[in-house]
């Protein structure tokens, strides 16, 4: 039954799930998290990849990238392409079962949030100044980061002097939690297309109470900008042979 493709559907599905779920229970109103913070927010994402990633291995993908640009990245890296529209497909609907499952958990909370703008961020990404150049270039810095470091911790030199293979799905969750921290206030860090595509599209279709617009001028930088980066990354390791 385990595959890769479900392990990439599964893993991408927790993310989601963990990863929207603290964006909604800080920002919605009437939770007991309600305003809990930015702390919350990175911590629980974090939290989340760490729980994905495991989750991916068990249900059959040892990649367990849980990111179309990671697919990518890595991709670039080895030269070799077969998994990227397959693992692509796989996570964009695992994100989206994902937000699925956020928008009912929280049912009672969306009537009780009245700004629709709270209720898409609970869902997807949006810049703090919106100019897309700049945040354009945020998401190609902060996926090239994300890319290149977990290369970097599963690399022959870095894999030679430490036990890296059990320790993976804990220090990917931690550099998750860093990029949040240090680069995530400028566009919410997305630096995943599939984490910020699946969640807008189930925004869009499913009757989420007094929702808005689910801010489709800016839907590209999210996608384009990690995959930018991804490809940054990758031809950096194929160069530094990782």
């Amino acid at each position: 039954m385990a595959s890769p493709l479900l392990g990439e559907f599964m893993g991408t599905m927790v993310l989601i799930l963990l990863g929207d779920g603290v964006v909604a229970n800080v920002l919605l109103k009437r939770t007991k998290a309600e305003g809990a913070g930015w702390m919350v927010i990175t911590s629980g994402w974090a939290f989340a990849v760490m729980a994905g990633v495991f989750t991916a291995v068990a249900c059959g993908s040892r990649d367990a990238h849980i990111n179309p640009a990671v697919t990518l990245g890595f991709a670039v890296s080895s030269g070799a392409f077969a998994k990227v529209v397959p693992y692509a497909i796989a996570q964009l609907l695992g994100a989206f079962a994902g937000a699925t499952l956020v928008w009912l958990y929280f049912l009672p909370h969306w009537r009780e949030t009245p700004d629709p703008d709270t209720k898409l961020a609970c869902f997807c990404t949006a810049p703090a100044i919106r100019n897309l150049p700049s945040n354009l270039l945020c998401e190609v810095i902060g996926t090239f980061l994300l890319v290149l470091v977990v290369g970097a911790m599963f690399s022959r030199a870095v894999s030679a002097v430490g036990p890296v293979a059990g320790l993976g799905p804990y220090l990917v969750a931690s550099l998750v939690w860093g990029i949040g921290l240090s680069l995530g206030g400028t566009t919410g860090y997305a630096i995943n297309p599939a984490r910020d595509l699946g969640p807008r599209i189930a925004h869009a279709l499913w009757p989420i109470s007094r929702k808005g617009h689910s801010d489709w001028g800016y839907a590209l930088v999210p996608v384009v900008g990690p995959l930018l980066g991804g490809i940054l990354a990758g031809v950096l390791m194929r160069y530094l042979r990782f």
